[in-house]
């Protein structure tokens, strides 16, 4: 492959991490307003995995996996999917896309305390400014009368802050887990275990179940395009950048996909961006910069868009 060849691939992969993952938010508020959450989610990341393993076998890859490989990646794909993104998008029916990419955008700050508390890792100077600010940024961002005033708001902010627990403590497992070496067949797993037990919480809940043709054509639209790009391109891209580029630079999505989601909130859904949440993203966003500089997080956010 060529330097000219490589370098377009790795500008469309910025591209994929950067908008398409930024706009998850606003596919998943669009579809969650028509469908139930635990089934949305559900839907779409079983038909991803079965889209996945399709094409891990076009490629000439092997799905067979030991039977611990098993059982962690449907651990991981239920601390990730279930509930690191069921969850995520069971609260965009009570908040608005840019504000629940805000409050994510803290995940950093949450696998650095976790750290702390259960590996007993050493939280280091430039990363404590970073939690100082991520804390103050936080508080800023949700404690908006606006926001607070909201039916079911303050609801929507703690399944948010679950699934970032979720996600942390899952990024911490995976980060010393025995899982499949090559990264296809290892989402495959997690995707199609997360996908399951999704669907199983939905009838659990009392969700009511619909055919793909009776949602109307805007729906079904958006879920195409969750599982295509969302779940599939963008998880690609992002994995094909960590083998290309240094992780720092992969790492900028984080502070990229909150803007993206603010944007097209505000643009498609009429979602106001109050000139405290814009304060609040900046400090916030440098403080995840503070945290990034000086721990190498591997930054876990990928499945719960």
């Amino acid at each position: 492959m060529g330097k000219s060849q490589n370098k377009a691939l790795i500008i469309l992969a910025f591209f994929s991490i950067y908008v398409i993952w930024g706009s998850t938010y606003l596919l998943n508020k669009i579809a969650v307003m028509e469908l139930p959450a635990f089934m949305l989610a559900g839907v779409r990341f079983f038909m991803a995995s079965v889209l996945i393993f399709g094409i891990a076998k076009l490629l000439g890859k092997s799905l067979s996996i030991s039977r611990k490989q098993f059982f962690n990646t449907v651990f991981v794909g239920f601390l990730f999917l279930s509930l690191g993104n069921g969850l995520a998008v069971w609260a965009l029916k009570y908040v608005d896309s840019g504000f629940a990419a805000l409050q994510i955008s803290a995940q950093p700050l949450i696998i650095l305390v976790m750290m702390w508390l259960l590996q007993g890792k050493k939280i280091q100077p430039m990363s404590m400014i970073g939690v100082a600010l991520g804390m103050i940024g936080i508080y800023l961002l949700v404690g908006q009368k606006e926001i607070l005033n909201q039916e079911n708001a303050i609801w929507g902010m703690v399944m948010i802050f679950f699934c970032m627990l979720s996600w942390g403590y899952g990024s911490l497992f995976v980060s010393k887990a025995d899982l499949p070496k090559n990264y296809f067949v290892n989402t495959g797993y997690q995707m199609m275990a997360g996908g399951l037990f999704l669907a199983l919480m939905s009838v659990l809940v009392g969700e009511q179940w619909s055919n793909p043709l009776a949602w109307s054509f805007k729906v079904q639209i958006v879920m195409l395009l969750l599982i295509v790009f969302g779940s599939i391109v963008a998880f690609t891209s992002f994995n094909y950048l960590l083998k290309s580029v240094s992780p720092e630079k992969v790492a900028t999505s984080t502070y990229v996909n909150p803007i993206v989601a603010l944007l097209l909130g505000w643009y498609f859904l009429d979602e106001e961006i109050t000139l405290q949440s814009a304060f609040a993203a900046v400090i916030l966003l440098t403080g995840v910069y503070f945290i990034n500089t000086k721990k190498k997080l591997v930054l876990f956010t990928r499945f719960r868009k």
